[in-house]
């Protein structure tokens, strides 16, 4: 032995070589991790393309397979009948069932599922029996289902390549073995203590005090005799056994498994991973009471509990005692940009009722580790669905500049604050190693400040979840000298200990910005506009539904196919799916689910105008062909709007007075030929003309534009105003409305080597944005597509819309958090102002943007080639749209410009000759949005409205409603009512006070 043959070298360098020697001493125990071993008596499957629940499967042909085969290609299923006998001669031993493929594995026995195996999460065995009792069952016939894909999918030549279609998976290994437990502990024992040997340092005692323990085991024990192994791990518990001082550090370990509700895989596949992970976790839990789990995402729960009810109701039970444990309260782990402010509401509303119903607690935390950035309004919707601790991770990829904290307080934009906690090991998915430990240590930004952090344990992202080994290198750290203190937790008793420590902590406001993946602001066009439209799909059948069960009559509200639809909506603005990093099934799925909100809201709106309007809508004798006009939006509008004739020609109009009043949420009725409400075509309100250079000029007497040859906006200018703001042609500029209430000019473009653009840029009577309607046939590899407005505005400030509010950003890049933010996201609108004036930039489905200097600029398409190898080759409409105004967007409306432009007016055809107009509400201030007007569930006939204040003010508004309300109460965001929230019914409706960016959701119980 080594020892025996001289004292240890003191030495620092030369003890370390020695570890590596006792390492190649000790190779030969790992060999003997496993002992006798033993095939199975059959082995036997079937290939299928399908995702098959195990019921079917086991009715199918079964065909002999064998070790060395190879499946696939990607994404099929094979299902393998195993048929195993336990040799009589290992009585007394601990068996496992082997299972080594590149595929992801499920073992199924008595038609439940039982342990997930992949290779790449280092599960590779089933354990049958920790100790072979004569009574137990010696013969026994398992499932494998294998899924031809890997646990992070099957990327041909990196990870995130496009998948390899041809992929074949190989079974490489499929056995009973002997488990020598000594062995493995033995070896555990070692790798900690060699782990110390090497990371505490020269400078730290506790090394060589480890190295040399390691070293006297390897002196008593006799790989080859297994009675020598208990005095050897008598020496490592004695190491184990000396504790650390009251001031340690302590970390609370929580077993995790992020898993990405779609990326590298599709949705269904998901779901195959969320249980081959939930299983595994409840088998280890089964053996090790005290370990915790972290799950997040309530989609992912209700896949479970419609697909595995057998696992679910285990679930359930781990969850009652506090080992499994619910957290983050959000539908989905959503993208923290993008979805709206009330698609936001949304994840919290379905994901937090989702856990009171099913478990009986609503989540305390918002649980967001992966997700690229996180809007500065989370604060205040965390504060009001309950939540008032954020834990994330990502802001530790930022390519600039390191996040200066670990934990802090996060304001957002309306003063909410929320305790924030990083874990300072910069990972979700750590494996329990010392250098983990000392990492989270030493990287903790917020040292003096907090003696608590945490670390999450288990193969992430793909699935897979912690594994026994995590859990026994912790148990020997749990209170080791010269190491932190390292306990099994749970997210509230860590926050809990944060929270008692934060009275010296630092505050964050505003945006917590990602520095990385600023392209999936703009990838995946299709998705991000499916995203916007089905966000106004959305709302607008919830306000037309409300206001039919309002007006009376049998219409029911449709809650449960709104709440269908709305889990569709939030499911697709999954982290991967929404900023587009997803591949090309993910986005045909997410695609299908859009065209299935489409549709269904197209029918539930139908249905709503049906019974909100019956009357109006049904053929009366004598009267002239009308048309109904509805707006779900709380303001007036004055706007051209259109009808199709019978002969497919639209046919524009407005009102006689040349403007559409179109009061706040209601029906007005608009009559084409007759004196009453007459809507007209103009010949003189507008006429755009050709100059002698080919460029045309448009004026409607808001604002005067000149177009070039090539359909460059040379020239814009408001007509009360001095100020000016400022590839090959396939089609050159030409006028398409020439008169009227509507002009328009239009032009052709090749752009790159195959790809063409098509723009019509409409300029209608009184509109103060001229819009360009774009349509792309886009073919490229590796372009950016975006369109620039040089504007004579300074400012170093530009202004973006985020979710209910907006927030300015720098347009100078002045220091690397200035340039590092080149390009950011934006909802409906951007503006860049100065004293008296600005330009506003409004858009109807795009996200990402800049300003930069003296430039407005708008992201249209992008062309990566990974992990979608056809990442948005495809056809392409859009609009955007450009604002001069005078005073600040505020003032000019620039924000109800950019909401019209989203929300188009309902145009329906009706028979009746006159209507007044009815209106459902209206607010007293443009400075408040009234943004949502729902059914709040499960209460009947009480209707949640939801407002904001979105100029940056305090205030006090009058809400009006001509709804019959019998009580008004504020609620918070889960529509749960306020203590003494009642709001009195005051003659000018109901008074509000607001401060800046302020969310209010109100009940409102009408009258039977």
């Amino acid at each position: 032995m080594l020892g025996k043959r001289g004292a240890p070298c003191p030495h620092p360098w030369a003890a370390l070589h020695r570890a590596g020697l006792i390492n190649r001493v000790l190779a030969p125990s790992n060999r003997r991790l496993f002992g006798d071993r033993c095939p199975p008596i059959s082995l036997s499957c079937f290939q299928t393309p399908r995702r098959i629940p195990y019921s079917e499967a086991i009715g199918q042909e079964f065909r002999p397979a064998k070790v060395g085969d190879s499946f696939g290609p990607t994404w099929e299923t094979c299902w393998f009948k195993v048929e195993l006998s336990i040799p009589p001669a290992w009585a007394g031993r601990e068996v496992h069932f082997v299972w080594e493929s590149d595929g992801e594995g499920m073992v199924w026995r008595d038609a439940q599922p039982v342990q997930g195996l992949t290779k790449e999460g280092e599960k590779t065995s089933y354990i049958l029996t920790r100790s072979m009792k004569e009574p137990e069952p010696h013969s026994l016939t398992l499932y494998v289902e294998l899924a031809c894909n890997g646990l992070f999918g099957a990327g041909k030549g990196s990870m995130i390549a496009p998948p390899d279609p041809d992929r074949r998976f190989t079974l490489s290994k499929a056995e009973l073995v002997v488990f020598n437990r000594d062995v493995y502990e033995l070896l555990m024992d070692l790798e900690i203590l060699l782990d110390m040997a090497q990371l505490l340092g020269e400078e730290n005692q506790r090394s060589f005090q480890a190295l040399y323990t390691a070293n006297q085991m390897v002196n008593v024990c006799d790989v080859m005799d297994p009675s020598t192994f208990p005095a050897a791990r008598d020496l490592a518990a004695a190491i184990f056994s000396q504790r650390n001082g009251e001031s340690q550090h302590t970390i609370h370990a929580v077993g995790h498994c992020h898993i990405d509700s779609a990326w590298l895989w599709p949705y269904e596949e998901t779901i195959r991973k969320c249980a081959r992970s939930w299983v595994t976790v409840v088998r280890l839990m089964e053996c090790n009471p005290e370990l915790t789990f972290a799950c997040s995402q309530a989609q992912q729960f209700e896949w479970v509990r419609s697909w595995y009810p057998g696992l679910y109701a285990q679930v359930q039970d781990f969850v009652a005692k506090g080992q499994f444990v619910p957290v983050g309260g959000t539908w989905v782990e959503m993208d923290g940009n993008l979805p709206s402010g009330e698609s936001m509401v949304r994840q919290f509303l379905q994901g937090q009722r989702f856990f009171q119903e099913q478990f009986g607690r609503i989540c305390s935390e918002f649980w967001l580790p992966d997700t690229f950035g996180y809007s500065a309004q989370l604060p205040q919707l965390m504060r009001g669905c309950g939540i008032r601790r954020f834990l994330t991770q990502k802001l530790s990829w930022n390519l600039v500049n390191a996040f200066p904290h670990h934990t802090f307080f996060w304001e957002g934009i309306d003063g909410s604050r929320v305790l924030t906690h990083f874990p300072p090991g910069d990972s979700y998915g750590m494996h329990g190693r010392v250098e983990e430990m000392l990492k989270t240590v030493k990287n903790n930004k917020d040292k003096g400040r907090v003696n608590h952090s945490a670390f999450l344990f288990g193969f992430g992202d793909g699935g897979g979840g912690p594994t026994q080994k995590m859990l026994d290198r912790m148990k020997r750290m749990t209170d080791t000298d010269g190491l932190p203190r390292v306990q099994i937790s749970t997210p509230d008793r860590l926050f809990s200990a944060l929270e008692k420590e934060s009275s010296q902590l630092c505050t964050w406001v505003g945006e917590l910005f990602l520095e990385l993946h600023n392209g999936t602001y703009t990838t995946q066009a299709q998705i991000k506009k499916g995203n916007r439209e089905c966000e106004r799909i959305l709302h607008d059948v919830e306000v037309l539904s409300t206001l039919a069960v309002a007006r009376g009559g049998a219409f029911q509200y449709p809650a449960s196919q709104l709440q269908r639809l709305w889990r569709l909506l939030l499911l697709n603005q999954f982290h991967d799916v929404l900023p587009g990093s997803c591949i090309q099934l993910v986005v045909e799925d997410a695609l299908q689910y859009y065209a299935e909100i489409r549709r269904a809201g197209a029918r539930l709106q139908e249905e709503a105008v049906q019974s909100l309007c019956r009357e109006l809508l049904q053929p009366k004798a004598g009267n002239t062909e009308s048309t109904l006009v509805l707006n779900t939006l709380p303001w007036e509008r004055t706007e051209v709007i259109s009808r199709t004739g019978p002969a497919g020609t639209e046919t524009l109009g407005m009102s006689n007075l040349g403007v559409a009043h179109i009061p706040e949420f209601l029906t007005g009725l608009c009559n084409w030929g007759t004196p009453i409400l007459q809507v007209w075509v103009c010949e003189i309100c507008f006429c755009p003309f050709p100059k002698e250079d080919g460029s045309i000029a448009m004026e409607n007497g808001v604002i005067a534009v000149c177009l070039d040859v090539m359909g460059r906006l040379t020239s814009l200018r408001l007509v009360d105003s001095e100020r000016k703001p400022v590839t090959t042609l396939l089609k050159p500029l030409e006028i398409t409305l020439a008169g009227g209430l509507r002009g328009s000019a239009s032009f052709s473009l090749q752009i790159g080597e195959s790809s063409t653009l098509t723009q019509e840029i409409i300029l209608d009577a009184t509109c103060p944005y001229l819009r360009f309607l774009t349509q792309v046939e886009w073919k490229e590899a590796h372009k950016f597509l975006k369109v620039e407005f040089p504007v004579q505005v300074r400012s170093t400030n530009a202004t973006y819309e985020i979710q209910f509010g907006h927030l300015q950003r720098p347009t100078h890049w002045n220091t690397s958090w200035d340039w590092a933010r080149f390009e950011v996201w934006a909802h409906k609108w951007l503006d860049l102002s100065e004293h008296g004036f600005g330009v506003a930039l409004l858009n109807d489905c795009k996200y990402g943007a800049s300003a930069h200097g003296n430039i407005l600029s708008l992201s249209l398409l992008r062309a990566p080639k990974s992990p979608d190898a056809m990442a948005d080759i495809t056809h392409h409409q859009f609009t955007y749209a450009v604002m001069p105004h005078l005073g600040s967007f505020q003032d000019a409306g620039v924000i109800q410009c950019a909401y019209n432009l989203n929300f188009p007016l309902h145009v329906v055809p009706a028979s009746s000759a006159r209507c007044p107009p009815w209106s459902a509400f209206s607010v007293s201030s443009p400075a408040v949005v009234l943004e949502t007007v729902k059914q709040a569930s499960p209460r009947g006939r009480t209707v949640v409205v939801r407002l904001y204040e979105a100029h940056g003010s305090t205030l006090v508004a009058w809400l009006q409603t001509s709804l019959p309300v019998q009580e008004a109460v504020l609620c918070d965001l889960l529509e749960r009512p306020a203590a003494q929230g009642r709001l009195p019914l005051e003659q000018r409706g109901l008074r509000l006070s607001f401060t800046p960016f302020r969310v209010l959701s109100i009940l409102l119980v009408l009258r039977q």
